[in-house]
C-alpha cells in the first residue's frame, strides 16, 4: 500500500516524504532526477517525469495513494496508468488561483486547473489542496536584502495570508493517512493577513537588517519581473497584487481549523530562513 510522492525535491514534497517515513508508512519519492533526491534512509525512489508516460508504470507499481504535483503535460496518460495500477486516492497540490475569473487562460492558474479537471473526470477519488500565498514566496526578496538594496514594489500594501510550507505538508499527510478532506477541495492559508510591508518588517527583525522599501509603478514592476519570468506570468502576478491591495486577505482553512493546532506563522518561517537572506 505504498504512497507515491511526486515533486519530492520541493519543500512540500520533501516534508510529505519525511512525515510518512517517520510514521512507518511505505513511501516512494518520485522525481525527474531521482539520483538528486535527498530522502531519509530506507525511502525508495523512482524516476517519474509527468511528460514522459513511459516512466509511469514502474513508479506506480504497488501504489495506492499519490501526492501529485500539478503538471498538466501527460496528465491524461498518468490518470490512465493510475487507474490501471489500482490507485485509490490522489491528493493534488493545486492552487487557490483556480478559483479566480479567467483561470482557464491564466498562466499561473491554468496548469492546476487542467490537472484538477482531468482528475475530476477520471473517477479517481481526488482531494484538491489549494494553498494561497506561500510564506516561501518571500525568497523572491533574497537578492536585494542580501545585497543591502531596497526592495522595490508596486503594491507594498498588498495583503496576503501566507501559509508555511510545513503546514501544507501536515495537511497533506493527514489527508493521505485518514479521512481529512478525502474527495474534497480546500483553500489553505496562514492564520494572519500581512501586507508586503508587514512581511518585510518581520524579515528585518529576523535578519537584524534594515530593509528599505521603495514604491515603484506598475509598469516599472512589470518590466523588472519580465527579466526573469515570462511576461504573461509577470502580468498575472501583478494583477493579483493589485487586487490584494484592495483590502485584508481572507483567511481560509488553516491547520487550526483542519488539524486543531495553531498555524505556523510568517514570523516563524522568517526566523527559520533568516540565513538565506544574510548569507550566514
Amino acid at each position: 500500500m505504498t504512497i507515491l510522492v511526486t515533486g519530492s525535491r520541493g519543500k512540500v514534497g520533501r516534508g510529505v516524504v519525511a512525515r510518512l517515513h517517520a510514521a512507518g508508512l511505505p513511501v516512494r519519492a518520485a522525481s525527474a532526477a531521482p539520483a538528486e533526491l535527498a530522502v531519509p534512509d530506507g525511502v525508495a525512489t523512482a524516476e517519474l517525469r509527468l511528460d514522459a508516460p513511459e516512466t509511469f508504470d514502474a513508479a506506480l507499481d504497488g501504489v495506492r495513494q499519490v501526492f501529485l504535483y500539478p503538471e498538466p503535460s501527460g496528465i491524461d496518460a498518468f490518470v490512465k496508468s493510475a487507474l490501471a495500477a489500482d490507485v485509490e486516492h490522489v491528493v493534488l497540490l493545486s492552487s487557490s488561483s483556480v478559483l479566480a475569473p479567467g483561470a482557464e487562460t491564466d498562466p499561473l492558474a491554468s496548469p492546476s486547473l487542467l490537472v484538477e479537471r482531468a482528475l475530476a473526470a477520471s473517477g479517481l477519488t481526488s482531494t484538491f489542496l489549494r494553498p494561497d500565498a506561500f510564506a516561501s514566496n518571500a525568497f523572491a526578496w533574497i537578492h536585494p536584502i542580501s545585497q543591502g538594496l531596497p526592495v522595490e514594489l508596486a503594491y507594498p500594501g498588498a495583503s496576503l495570508a501566507p501559509i508555511h510550507p510545513d503546514d501544507i505538508a501536515d495537511i497533506a499527510v493527514a489527508t493521505l493517512t485518514g479521512d481529512l478532506l478525502r474527495g474534497r477541495a480546500a483553500t489553505l492559508t496562514g492564520a494572519q493577513a500581512l501586507t508586503f510591508r508587514e512581511q518585510l518588517a518581520i524579515l528585518s527583525e529576523a535578519t537584524g537588517r534594515d530593509i528599505p522599501l521603495v514604491d515603484i509603478t506598475h509598469a516599472e514592476a512589470e518590466e523588472q519581473m519580465a527579466r526573469y519570468m515570462p511576461a504573461p506570468m509577470a502580468a498575472s502576478l501583478l494583477a493579483l497584487q493589485k487586487e490584494a491591495a484592495e483590502g485584508p486577505a481572507a483567511i481560509a482553512d488553516t491547520t487550526g481549523t483542519l488539524l486543531g493546532r495553531p498555524a505556523r506563522t510568517f514570523r516563524q518561517w522568517a526566523t527559520e530562513n533568516a540565513a538565506a537572506f544574510t548569507g550566514r
